[in-house]
């Protein structure tokens, strides 16, 4: 790539493992009412309740100020740099953590026997927090006018932070590049003045990504 690297978005990192979260979390919720449980179902909805609650509430708020210190520092990427596409991006995290989310499953299934239903809503509850995280992200985008990126060799070390102790800075684009909208969500209609191109990407398969603006 010429000395360019391969960037991914920061809000669809975060995103990307809401939506496994929130149908295993869904998941559990239901099948953990079945079994009567040691507490009782009606103890176990209203401690898994507190529960989605207090995860919503910290998985959204925390790592805030590094989110904000790497936005504030972020250089403009570079003509050679590679914008990694949404769903490559998402399908990438999920891959990485499937074993977690299925341990993650388990564990909260497990817990159904002593509180019903209560794991199954913790982890709707961190699915939440992660989806208004990453709107938060996509408000500052809007506010800045400005689309944050992160190499993508930095999210292989396993846990696929974008605030991990390998991120160093966030990289910067215009408001119309890659193919997710701010904030991490699917792009609905094309932003006006992006035009089209292909872009090589790692492994030699080709995509199209708006051109930077």
């Amino acid at each position: 790539m010429r000395g360019g690297h391969g960037l991914a978005r920061v809000a669809v990192v975060v995103r990307a493992g809401a939506a496994p979260l929130w149908w295993l979390g869904v998941l559990t919720a239901g099948l953990g009412l079945l079994p009567e449980g040691l507490a009782g179902r009606r103890i176990g909805v209203l401690t898994g309740a507190a529960l989605f609650l207090l995860a919503a509430a910290v998985v959204s708020t925390t790592r805030r100020k590094r989110y904000t210190a790497l936005a504030g520092a972020a250089a403009r990427a570079g003509k050679h740099d590679v914008l990694q596409d949404r769903a490559v991006t998402a399908r990438n995290w999920r891959r990485a953590h499937r074993w977690w989310l299925l341990l993650a499953f388990l564990a909260a299934l497990g817990t159904s026997f002593a509180l019903p239903a209560a794991g199954g809503m913790l982890l709707a509850g961190c699915a939440v927090g992660l989806w208004l995280k990453a709107a938060w992200l996509g408000r500052r985008e809007r506010a800045d006018e400005v689309l944050l990126w992160v190499r993508v060799d930095w999210l292989r070390a396993g846990v696929a932070r974008p605030t991990g102790k390998r991120v160093k800075a966030f990289r910067s684009t215009g408001i119309a590049a890659g193919d997710a909208a701010p904030g991490g969500t699917r792009r609905k209609t094309p932003v006006a003045g992006g035009t089209r191109r292909k872009s090589p990407v790692a492994g030699g398969t080709r995509r199209k990504t708006p051109a930077l603006v």
